[in-house]
C-alpha cells in the first residue's frame, strides 16, 4: 500500500519529523517496505515560459524557443534580455506557455530508477540547445509523450518544478499483508485516520464522506435511461450506478495526475482518473462505462442496462488491455442485457471504456463478495487495484457517498450533468457494531502500567472516530463507524486501544515459567523412531509437495477425479493433492541416478487425500503414511522386491506381518495399490487388518520415470502400525556371546509359494526360541530350479542363531535344523538338500 506523505497531510496535521513518524507507523500500523523521496526525482527541473518559438531553419518539426526561468538556473548562456535558447521538437510548443525545463546537469526523471540520462547542453542541426522541455512522459507522470506538459499560467518561471506539480513528496509503502483485515487503510482517507491517532490527534473525515449525500443525484432531466438488473444479491450485496451526459473527455488537470503517478497508477483521462481518485482515497474502487456504447451491445434498446449475474457456458470476455478470458462458473460477471462487458470486482471490458469519443458515462460503485472476488482473480491471474481492495471486504455503507463525490468531481472537471435517476440495488444493509466495553476489561488485558483510566481511553479511540458514550468511563458503550467493518467483538477494542497508545508502554516483565514436563506427544515420537531406524538402515529421508501434477497420477493409474484439484495451485505441475506418497518418491529415483548415485533407498513421511475418504463430518481423512523406496542402477541377482522386503521387516521387526495378493485390497489403499505391478507385490498385514503395501512399480510407471529395473517401494499406515507395536518398545541387549550361521536349502514342489516356507521356518525357529531361549535370523539366499525339474525348486536360507547366556555348539545347530528339516518334510513334504 504507497501512500502519499503530502496527500496525508491534506487531512491530517503531521507534527512528527519524518523519522520518528517512520518509526512509529512501523510499530503501531504497518511494516514499512520503502520511502522514496520524489523530489530527488526533479532535482534541477524549473518551470520556465516560452517567451518565442520560431520554426527552426534546418528541420520542419523543430522549433528554436527563448524562455525565461526567472535566472534560476546558474551557468547556462543567456541573451541580452536573460533568455535561455531551446531545440524543441513538440508540436504544442508556443509563446506564452509554462513548461517544465530540464537544463543542462539534471537527469530526465523518467530514467532516474533505471539507467539515469544527465540532460547536456547539445548542437541540434546547427543550433544550441540547453537541455529540453519536457513531455508528461519525460518527466514520469503518464505516458503521454506527443507533447509538452503545459503547466497552468500561474506557474512562476523559475520556481521547482516539484513544487509547482506537487512532486515534493514522500512515497511510504506499507506492506499490504498489515492491512489484510483493515479494508479502510487501503485508502488515503483510513491511513490518515491512523496516522492522526498513532500522534494522538483528533481525526475527522470528510463530511462527504461522513453523510448521507443529499442532492447530488437530483436529475432535472431522465434523457440517458439506466436500469440496473441484480441476479446474485448474495455475492453483490448492494450495486450502485448513475448515467452523466454531456461529458467533456480529455487530460486531467496537473494535480490529479501527479497525485495518481505517485502512487503508481497510469493517468488516462478525466473520467478514468476520477474514478482512481476515489479509489486510492477511500478504498472503494469505481468504474465508468460509454453509456453508448453500452446501449449499443441490445440492439435497439431504449435504454441502457447493467446486470449483474453468473457468465453463461463458455461466454467470453475481452477485458480492458486487451486480455480474452472466459469467466469461471461463479465468477460475477457485470453484462448488459445480452453479453458481459466486465468482471465485477476485477476489470471492466475493453469494449465499454470510456475514450475520447466519450460523450455520456454511466458511473458504477458496487460492493462484491470478497471470496469470490479472490477466486476469480488468482485462477485468471489479474491482480488489478480493484481487485486488491474487494479482497479485503469494503463496507457497502458507503457506496453511496464515494458515489456521490465522484459525481460532483465529473462535474466539476469533465463538465456535463446527471441524466437518469440513481439506481442503488441493494437488501438490508449491515448496521455497524455496538460494544460495550470496561475499562477494567480493557487494563487486565493490555497490562499497561499504569493502567489507562476511562477517559484516556475515550481520547484514543475518538482520535479515529470511535464513538463512545456515557460519559462515566468505566463502561464505555461503542458504536464502530461504517467503515470499520473488522470490529466485531470486546477484544477488537483491546487490540485498537493497546495498538495506537503503543505497545511499547507494555511492561518488560518476563512471564513465570512452568517447569512441568511437556506432555509427550505419542504420535511423533512414534514417528520419530521410525525415522530413527530407516536412518539406521541407510535410508535418506526426502520431504516433496504434497501436491502433484496429474500426470504422475495419470503414470501411477491413479483416477484424478479422487484427487482434490487446487484451483489457486503454487505452480501448474502442482494441481492435485496427491493420493499416495510412493509416486512422489519414485519421481526423484531418475534425477538421483543422474547426479551419479547408483544405489540408494529414499523415504517420507506425509499425509494424503483422496474425495471418497471422509469422517463422520464430511470432512477429508488425512491418513498419516510412511513410504519407502529403493533404487539401484547396478544389475544384481533376485528380485528387486526383496530389498523393499528386507527393510520392511527391519522396520517392523518383532511384528509378526503376513503378505498376500493384491486381490480385494481395501477402499482406503485401492489407489495406492494401482501404483504397483500385481504380480510382483502384496498387501502387507498385521493381526489380520491391511497397514499397507509392498512391491515393485507398475511398468508404465517405471516407463514414465525412467525408473531402473531394481526399483521397489512400501508404503505403510502409521497409525494403524503405531496401534501394534508395544508403548515400552521391543528393545534387547545385543549378545554377548558369539552367533552360529548354518545354510539350509529345502526342495519343495515349484508351485509352493515362497512365503508357506518362510512362515514354516519362522514357526519352528520360534517355538525353539520359547524352549532354548535362542535368537534367531532368517534370511533368504537364493531360489534355484533345474532346467530339466520343472516340477521343484530349490530354496536356499541362512539360519543365524545365537543365545544370551552361553556360546551355542555346533551340535546344538545341527540338531535344531535336523528337527526343523524333519518338520518341514512331514508339514510341507520338503527334500533337505
Amino acid at each position: 500500500m504507497k501512500i502519499s506523505l503530502n496527500w496525508i497531510k491534506e487531512y491530517t496535521e503531521v507534527h512528527l519529523k519524518t523519522d520518528e513518524l517512520l518509526e512509529r507507523i512501523g510499530s503501531r500500523l504497518g511494516a514499512i517496505e520503502e520511502v522514496v523521496n520524489l523530489e530527488e526525482r526533479y532535482a534541477g527541473i524549473v518551470v520556465a515560459k516560452v517567451i518565442t518559438s520560431e520554426k527552426h531553419s534546418d528541420a520542419d518539426k523543430l522549433h528554436v524557443c527563448t524562455i525565461d526561468d526567472g535566472g534560476a538556473v546558474k551557468d547556462v548562456p543567456r541573451d541580452a534580455q536573460g533568455h535561455v535558447q531551446v531545440v524543441c521538437g513538440a508540436p504544442n510548443v508556443e509563446a506564452g506557455m509554462s513548461a517544465a525545463w530540464i537544463p543542462p546537469g539534471a537527469v530526465v526523471p523518467s530514467t532516474f530508477d533505471k539507467d539515469p540520462f544527465k540532460v547536456e547542453a547539445k548542437e541540434i542541426r546547427g543550433v544550441l540547445s540547453q537541455g529540453m522541455l519536457a513531455s508528461p512522459s519525460e518527466l514520469a507522470i503518464s505516458d503521454n509523450h506527443e507533447g509538452l506538459l503545459s503547466l497552468d499560467q500561474d506557474a512562476k518561471p523559475g520556481v521547482a518544478f516539484a513544487v509547482t506539480a506537487k512532486l515534493n513528496d514522500q512515497i511510504i509503502d506499507i506492506e499490504n499483508k498489515m492491512f489484510t483485515h483493515r479494508p479502510d487503510c487501503f485508502g488515503i482517507l483510513g491511513v490518515a485516520r491512523e496516522i492522526a491517532g498513532i500522534q494522538n490527534i483528533p481525526f475527522t473525515s470528510p463530511d462527504w464522506y461522513k453523510q448521507v449525500p443529499g442532492g447530488a443525484f437530483k436529475c432535472t432531466e431522465q434523457i440517458l435511461p439506466l436500469n440496473v438488473e441484480n441476479q446474485i444479491p448474495a455475492q453483490v450485496p448492494r450495486f450502485a450506478a448513475i448515467a452523466l451526459g454531456d461529458v467533456k473527455i480529455g487530460p486531467s488537470p496537473l494535480w490529479l495526475q501527479t497525485l495518481l503517478s505517485r502512487l503508481g497508477v497510469r493517468p488516462i483521462n478525466n473520467i478514468v482518473d476520477i474514478t482512481n481518485y476515489m479509489m486510492l482515497l477511500t478504498a472503494q474502487p469505481m468504474h465508468a462505462y460509454d453509456y453508448d456504447k453500452v446501449k449499443a451491445k441490445d440492439a435497439g434498446a431504449k435504454q441502457a442496462t447493467l446486470t449483474i449475474r453468473l457468465p453463461k457456458s463458455e461466454e467470453k470476455l475481452i477485458l480492458l488491455g486487451g486480455k480474452e478470458v472466459v469467466p469461471l462458473p461463479k465468477t460475477i460477471v457485470i453484462a448488459t442485457a445480452g453479453p458481459a462487458i466486465g468482471l465485477g470486482g476485477v476489470m471492466g471490458g475493453a469494449d465499454t471504456e470510456v475514450d475520447a469519443s466519450t460523450k455520456n458515462i454511466i458511473l458504477e460503485c458496487a460492493n462484491f463478495d470478497m471470496f469470490t472476488v479472490r477466486n476469480t482473480a488468482m485462477t485468471l491471474g489479474i491482480f488489478s487495484d480493484a481487485a486488491t481492495r474487494f479482497t479485503k471486504g469494503q463496507s457497502p455503507l458507503q457506496i453511496d457517498r464515494v458515489l456521490a463525490q465522484a459525481v460532483s468531481m465529473v462535474k466539476e472537471l469533465a463538465g456535463g450533468a446527471v441524466a437518469s435517476e440513481l439506481q442503488d440495488e441493494h437488501g438490508q444493509l449491515p448496521e455497524p457494531a455496538r460494544l460495550s466495553v470496561g475499562v477494567d476489561f480493557i487494563n487486565s488485558r493490555l497490562g499497561f502500567e499504569p493502567a489507562l483510566v476511562g477517559d484516556e481511553i475515550a481520547n484514543i479511540l475518538n482520535n479515529v472516530e470511535l464513538e463512545y458514550s456515557p460519559a462515566n468511563y468505566d463502561n464505555l458503550d461503542i458504536r464502530a463507524p461504517f467503515w470499520r467493518t473488522d470490529i466485531e467483538i470486546p477484544e477488537d477494542i483491546v487490540e485498537e486501544v493497546g495498538r495506537l497508545y503503543g505497545y511499547e508502554h507494555l511492561p518488560l516483565a518476563l512471564p513465570q515459567k512452568d517447569l512441568t514436563p511437556a506432555p509427550t506427544n505419542a504420535l511423533l515420537d512414534f514417528k520419530s523412531s521410525l525415522r530413527g531406524r530407516l536412518f539406521r538402515a541407510g535410508a535418506n529421508e526426502a520431504l516433496t509437495y504434497s501436491f502433484v501434477h496429474g500426470s504422475l497420477l495419470g503414470a501411477a493409474g491413479q483416477d484424478e477425479n479422487l484427487a482434490f484439484h487446487i484451483r489457486n495451485a503454487l505452480s501448474p505441475s502442482l494441481q492435485y493433492y496427491r493420493l499416495s506418497l510412493a509416486p512422489s518418491l519414485l519421481k526423484k529415483v531418475h534425477p538421483n541416478i543422474k547426479a551419479g548415485f547408483n544405489e540408494f533407498s529414499l523415504f517420507e513421511i506425509g499425509k494424503t487425500h483422496q474425495k471418497d475418504l471422509l469422517d463422520g463430518d464430511k470432512l477429508p481423512l488425512e491418513p498419516e503414511r510412511i513410504a519407502v523406496v529403493v533404487a539401484g542402477k547396478t544389475a544384481k541377482d533376485g528380485a528387486a522386491f526383496y530389498e523393499a522386503k528386507r527393510f520392511l521387516e527391519f522396520l517392523l521387526a518383532n511384528l509378526e506381518v503376513s503378505y498376500e495378493s493384491l486381490d480385494n485390497i481395501p477402499s482406503d489403499w485401492a489407489q495406492a495399490a494401482l501404483a504397483y505391478e500385481p504380480k510382483r507385490s502384496a498387501k502387507v498385514s498385521c493381526d489380520g487388518k491391511v497397514i499397507g503395501i509392498i512391491g515393485e512399480p507398475s511398468g508404465r510407471l517405471k516407463n514414465n520415470l525412467k525408473l531402473p529395473a531394481r526399483t521397489s517401494m512400501f508404503e505403510l499406515d502409521i497409525i494403524e502400525l503405531s496401534k501394534l507395536v508395544s508403548p515400552e518398545g521391543n528393545y534387547k541387549p545385543l549378545n554377548r556371546f558369539p552367533s552360529l550361521s548354518q545354510d539350509l536349502c529345502l526342495k519343495t514342489s515349484a508351485d509352493m509359494p515362497y512365503i508357506q516356507v518362510y512362515d514354516f521356518l519362522d514357526k519352528e525357529l520360534s517355538e525353539a526360541s520359547r524352549n532354548h531361549g535362542y535368537n534367531f535370523e532368517i534370511t533368504p539366499l537364493d531360489i534355484f530350479q533345474k532346467d530339466d525339474d520343472q516340477n521343484n525348486k530349490q530354496t536356499a536360507w541362512r539360519i543365524t542363531l545365537a543365545h544370551p547366556e552361553r556360546t551355542l555348539t555346533s551340535g546344538e545347530a545341527n540338531e535344531l535344523l535336523d528337527a526343523v528339516s524333519a518338520g518341514a518334510k512331514t508339514e510341507l513334504g520338503a527334500e533337505r538338500i
